[in-house]
């Protein structure tokens, strides 16, 4: 292992079950720390009055109760998230024991965080987002590489990893996309990575609530039916290529390029924008909804069945083994 950042945070195995908008839940994250992974989730999943406090409670109960398996709370630190602070506030007071933040300045997540010695990881994309996120004290940062369900990055992990090690050599870096398998967990390993990210096969997993055609779907379909659309929430992100998904299209219109980028109104278009998607993704996660459109990385190419979550663990943790000992060897 790379860096002890895992082990800090009380994790057996460095793993980190990804934040997925709507797909993340309780009994997943309960699963993944009683696994001795890291479960995490978006705040923006408990959107109700008092629904995110008492959760987080539950959470800390569950980890007392495991020593080495951890949960994070992923933060969208946009100003068109209108439940970030109200969120963070939360997180908090519950002393979360790590944040994700994605889509904004981590900031004052860094500061919050910090003050009670909770941690902070990054997601990031390119250099630039590095830096910054390095210079306000990130204690990690995600690469979110091409292939990367959901926001995905532009570059492949065989060129961001090993980029962001050159330049950050101290700082632990999560890789993140196209893994869903022990032996691609190592090989992210052998390129510099401290710990991997891993959501898409976790999708189809028993503990997710998502309709049984969504779990389907991340078997039935490999890595060329994953398209990356920009008209789901303003910011290019990878989708299973349905009917649905077409419909929709790919590409944002010269006018919609101009109000997301226009200072008068970026700002509220890119709420409506994200507002309109969330909603077509809550709809399509129901079961017996037809509207299918479902968020998903290339790894899809790698799963073949749907099973419990800490059996997920279990058959990553073993294939990285197995890897391991064939490189040695």
């Amino acid at each position: 292992m790379n860096h002890p950042l895992f082990r800090e945070l009380g994790m057996k195995y460095p793993l980190i079950m990804a934040p997925m908008f709507l797909v993340s839940n309780e009994p997943m994250i309960k699963a993944a720390i009683r696994a001795g992974i890291a479960g995490t989730f978006p705040s923006l999943n408990y959107r109700k009055e008092g629904e995110l406090p008492a959760l987080l409670d539950r959470l800390n109960e569950t980890r007392a109760q495991h020593q080495q398996g951890t949960y994070g709370v992923n933060l969208i630190v946009q100003k068109t998230n209108p439940l970030y602070k109200k969120h963070l506030d939360a997180c908090v007071a519950a002393k979360v024991p790590f944040y994700i933040t994605s889509l904004g300045n981590p900031k004052e997540v860094i500061e919050a965080a910090h003050s009670y010695g909770g941690k902070v990881i990054c997601d990031v994309t390119n250099m630039e987002h590095a830096q910054k996120a390095v210079q306000y004290g990130a204690d990690g940062l995600i690469a979110v590489c091409s292939g990367a369900g959901g926001h995905a990055g532009p570059y492949p992990m065989h060129v961001l990893i090993p980029a962001l090690k050159k330049a950050f050599p101290h700082i632990p870096v999560i890789a993140a996309g196209g893994i869903a398998t022990g032996q691609q967990m190592a090989s992210a390993m052998v390129l510099g990575a401290d710990m991997v990210s891993i959501g898409t096969r976790f999708i189809a997993s028993l503990e997710a609530t998502v309709s049984e055609e969504y779990k389907q779907a991340i078997v039935d379909h490999g890595m060329e039916d994953i398209v990356l659309t920009e008209r789901l929430s303003g910011t290019p992100c990878n989708i299973i290529n349905t009917p649905e998904a077409k419909k929709m299209g790919y590409k944002q219109t010269a006018w919609e390029k101009w109000l997301s980028r226009n200072p008068r109104t970026k700002k509220y278009y890119k709420m409506m924008v994200q507002l309109k998607g969330m909603k077509k993704l809550q709809k399509a996660v129901k079961p017996g909804n037809y509207a299918h459109l479902w968020s998903a990385g290339q790894s899809v190419e790698m799963v073949d069945d749907i099973i419990g979550v800490e059996e997920i663990v279990t058959r990553i943790v073993h294939e990285y083994d197995q890897s391991l000992l064939a490189f040695k060897s």
